[in-house]
């Protein structure tokens, strides 16, 4: 897992589509379907780490860019 958009389609595995029209948000409720997804014990350790460490770097840079504006 390298890219938000294999988190993605780790969370399309499990029928979870995010799309909220703002990117930080729709970043942040992924996190959270994550989450509940590991406590469900349906998403290794090592994928579940990754993908969280590619969403928070991801919301970070969004957060970054918006201050920049």
């Amino acid at each position: 897992m390298k890219t938000i958009f294999d988190v993605q389609q780790l969370l399309k595995r499990y029928g979870v589509f995010v799309y909220i029209g703002n990117r930080v948000a729709d970043l942040q409720l992924m996190e959270l379907e994550l989450k509940e997804l590991y406590q469900s014990q349906l998403v290794e350790l090592e994928d579940f780490q990754m993908a969280l460490l590619l969403l928070r770097r991801q919301i970070a840079i969004e957060k970054e860019k918006e201050q920049e504006r």
